[in-house]
C-alpha cells in the first residue's frame, strides 16, 4: 500500500520522490509507504488552502453542512473498511476500532455540519443610540497537526470543525497511523469537496509537522500529541503570534472512595486502564483507593484484569492488539523496570507477550498493574501512555486531593462515590479539565475539551471549537 498526499483535490507524491516505512504494530513488518513530505509539500498545500478560503469561506453555511454530512455518509458506508484498516494501522482490536474510532469520526463531522447552520455571535445595545455586534469570521488557513493514538477519530475532531467555521485546512496525520487518513481523502473528494479546502500531507514531525507550524501563511495551529512536543510548538509558534490549541499528555488520577458502586467502579476502572493498551491520553492511569477498601478493590481488579485477552486485533475476542511501534514497547518495558527499582510490586503483567502465528513479532504488552509505589516517584509523575497502572492507597479526601493533583498534568479525572456532595466538591477541588463522577469517557460534544499546566493550552469541542477556528470582530454602530 503506497499512500500519497492529498493536495489541491489531487494524490500526489512527495515533491522529493523519498517514501517512510509503514509498519503493522501487531506483525512487526513492513505493509506499505507513506511520503516523507517536506516543506516543499506544506507549501504547495498552504498556497492550494489560500486559493480556496475565499469561495470556501463565502459559501453559505447550510452549503458547507451538507457536504459535512455527505463526507459523514461516506465514512459511514465504509465502516468496516476503516474499521480494519485503522486496526491494521495502529494495532488496536477492530471491534474497539468499530464501535468507538470510526463511529465517533462520523460524529464529528455530522456534529460539526449541524454547528455551522447554528453558530452565532452577540450584539449589545449601548444606550439608546447605540448597537454594537460582533462578526465571527474564518481565520484563514488552519493547521491540523493529529496524533497516532486514535488516528480518525482525532484527525476529524480537528478538521471538521475547522471546516464548519469556513477554514481551509493543511492537515498532517502521525506518520506511525496514516491510512485512514488516506482514505479520508478518498471520502471527503467523492463527497464534491472543493480542490484545496482540505489538503493532506503526510510524513515526520520534524519536517513535515514543523514545515507547517512554520509556515507563514497558516496562522492557526491545532495540535494534539505529547507534552515535549507542544512545548516545542510553542516555542515556535509563539514569536509568530500564531493562535495556538494544543491537546496534550495526561497523568490522571482515578479516585475510589469507600462508599462507591464497586462492581461498576472496578469493572469502570479496568476499562479506563487499558483501552486501546492504555494509549488514551484520558486513561486513568493512577488509582487511588480509599484503605479500608483498598484490599477488596485490588483483588477484583487484577481478577478482571487477569481475564482480558490480548492477541491479534483481527480477532473479535481480544480485549488488547498491539503497543503502536517497537520504540513505544522499548519505553514501557522501561517504566516497568523502573518501577521495580523504586520498590513497586507487580500484581499482574510486566511481561511482553507473543501471541504466536502471524503476530509473533508484534509489539505485545500484558496490561500490568503495580502497588507499593508512592505518589511522587517518577512512575506516578511521568506519562507512560501504555497498559501500565498503579494502585495507591489513601485515608481522607483532603489527602487523596493533594496527591491527585500532585502532578505537572492536569487533563481528566474520575470520582468514585455515592456521596453526591463529595462528587461535586473532590470535582470542584481537582486540577484537570474533565472530571467524571461514577462514569469514565461519557462524552458529550457541545462540552470544552482539554486540560491544565502541561496537559495543554485552550479547549477544543463545541463552541469552543468554532470559536478558536475564527476571529471575533466587534462592528459599533451609532444609531
Amino acid at each position: 500500500m503506497k499512500i500519497l498526499n492529498y493536495i489541491n483535490g489531487k494524490w500526489e507524491n512527495p515533491v522529493s520522490g523519498l517514501f517512510i516505512d509503514n509498519i503493522e504494530p501487531a506483525t512487526g513488518k513492513k505493509y506499505g509507504e507513506i511520503p516523507d513530505s517536506d516543506r516543499a509539500d506544506v507549501d504547495h498545500a498552504a498556497q492550494a488552502a489560500w486559493k480556496a478560503f475565499p469561495a470556501w469561506s463565502a459559501l453559505p453555511a447550510g452549503q458547507r453542512c451538507d457536504i459535512m454530512f455527505k463526507i459523514a455518509d461516506g465514512i459511514e458506508q465504509r465502516l468496516d473498511e476503516f474499521a480494519a484498516a485503522e486496526s491494521r494501522d495502529n494495532g488496536k482490536p477492530v471491534g474497539l476500532a468499530r464501535v468507538m474510532d470510526i463511529p465517533r469520526a462520523i460524529e464529528n463531522f455530522k456534529f460539526f455540519a449541524t454547528a455551522a447552520v447554528q453558530f452565532s455571535s452577540e450584539s449589545h445595545a449601548t444606550g439608546q443610540d447605540a448597537i454594537n455586534y460582533t462578526l465571527r469570521q474564518p481565520a484563514g488557513v488552519a493547521g491540523c497537526i493529529s496524533p497516532w493514538n486514535l488516528p480518525l477519530y482525532l484527525f476529524t475532531w480537528k478538521i471538521a470543525p475547522a471546516l464548519a467555521s469556513g477554514c481551509t485546512v493543511v492537515a498532517k496525520p502521525s506518520e506511525l497511523s496514516p491510512v485512514t487518513a488516506f482514505m479520508l481523502s478518498e471520502v471527503c473528494n467523492a463527497a464534491g469537496l472543493p480542490p484545496g479546502v482540505l489538503n493532506i500531507v503526510h510524513g515526520l514531525g520534524h519536517r513535515a509537522g514543523q514545515a507547517i507550524i512554520e509556515h507563514p501563511d497558516i496562522k492557526t495551529i491545532s495540535f494534539t500529541g505529547g507534552t515535549v512536543t507542544g512545548k516545542k510548538i510553542s516555542a515556535t509558534a509563539g514569536p509568530l503570534f500564531k493562535k495556538l490549541s494544543l491537546e496534550l499528555g495526561g497523568k490522571n488520577p482515578n479516585v475510589i472512595f469507600a462508599d462507591a458502586d464497586m462492581e461498576k467502579a472496578v469493572t469502570t476502572s479496568v476499562r479506563s486502564a487499558f483501552t486501546n493498551q492504555g494509549e488514551i491520553c484520558l486513561c486513568g492511569s493512577r488509582i487511588f483507593i480509599q484503605r479500608n477498601v483498598y484490599e477488596s478493590f485490588r483483588d477484583a481488579f487484577i481478577e478482571k484484569t487477569r481475564a482480558l485477552k490480548i492477541g491479534d486485533p483481527t480477532q473479535e475476542e481480544n480485549n488488547l492488539g498491539a503497543l503502536i511501534s517497537a520504540a513505544h514497547l522499548e519505553k514501557v518495558k522501561g517504566y516497568v523496570a523502573l518501577a521495580l527499582t523504586e520498590g513497586g510490586k507487580i500484581l499482574t503483567g510486566g511481561q511482553q507477550v507473543n501471541p504466536g502465528g502471524r503476530c509473533s513479532e508484534g509489539y505485545f504488552y500484558e496490561p500490568t498493574v503495580i502497588e507499593g509505589l508512592n505518589d511522587n516517584c517518577r512512575i506516578n509523575q511521568e506519562e507512560i501512555f501504555g497498559p501500565v497502572v498503579t494502585l495507591i492507597p489513601f485515608d481522607t479526601e483532603e489527602e487523596v486531593i493533594r496527591m491527585a493533583n500532585g502532578t505537572n498534568y492536569g487533563l481528566s479525572a474520575t470520582v468514585w462515590t455515592e456521596n453526591i456532595g463529595r462528587g461535586h466538591r473532590v470535582a470542584a477541588a481537582l486540577k484537570c479539565g474533565i472530571v467524571w463522577i461514577n462514569c469514565w469517557l461519557l462524552r458529550d460534544l457541545r462540552t470544552p475539551f482539554g486540560g491544565t499546566n502541561q496537559s495543554g493550552v485552550g479547549r477544543e469541542g463545541g463552541w469552543e471549537a468554532m470559536r478558536f477556528f475564527t476571529e471575533a470582530k466587534n462592528v459599533c454602530v451609532k444609531l
